[in-house]
């Protein structure tokens, strides 16, 4: 975000409590009633339960001429190319499973919570190689940054008339 001034980070909300240690602003942190009156108001572009807790992008109020940049998972992905066909995917995996592990247990996961996440996350890496074809190793921060960077800055060059299955999974 930082590097590119043309983008903006949608803030999600989720129904999950804050983890020991972790920024207030990583997600407007609700209560169960609060998310689902937005879901039935129809306030989200994207939104699903994910090991008990709700997790969702409100409709964006991005700033004029700025790229909306959305941390979802695979879910969320999907509802975002229903509503958006021409919209970027980048799926971002761990390097393994095993180091995805260690990441998970070093934030504070639960042990049961990490164990499931690793088994769905198997399963979501491969369908999500399905809806893209820009997969990065989230192994080392610069090259990931950059490699990223680089995918939104060939989408970003694409003449804005080629049609949405030639734009590479956007």
């Amino acid at each position: 975000m930082a590097r590119d001034p043309g983008l903006w980070l949608s803030r999600s909300w989720t129904t999950r409590p804050r983890r020991p240690g972790e920024a207030h602003d990583a997600y407007t942190f609700v209560e169960r009633k609060r998310f689902e009156e937005l879901v039935a108001a129809d306030g989200f572009l994207e939104w699903a339960e994910f090991l008990g807790h709700l997790y969702g992008t409100p409709l964006p109020d991005a700033p004029p001429g700025r790229d909306v940049v959305l941390e979802i998972d695979l879910q969320g992905a999907r509802q975002v190319k229903k509503r958006h066909p021409d919209a970027l995917v980048v799926l971002l995996v761990p390097p393994s499973p095993e180091i995805q592990r260690e990441r998970l247990r070093q934030r504070g996961d639960d042990p049961a919570e990490v164990d499931r996440r690793i088994a769905i996350g198997a399963e979501e890496m491969r369908l999500g190689r399905e809806l893209t074809p820009f997969v990065v190793v989230n192994d080392e921060v610069d090259r990931a940054v950059s490699q990223v960077a680089g995918i939104l800055d060939s989408h970003r060059n694409l003449p804005p008339d080629t049609p949405a299955g030639h734009r590479g999974g956007a």
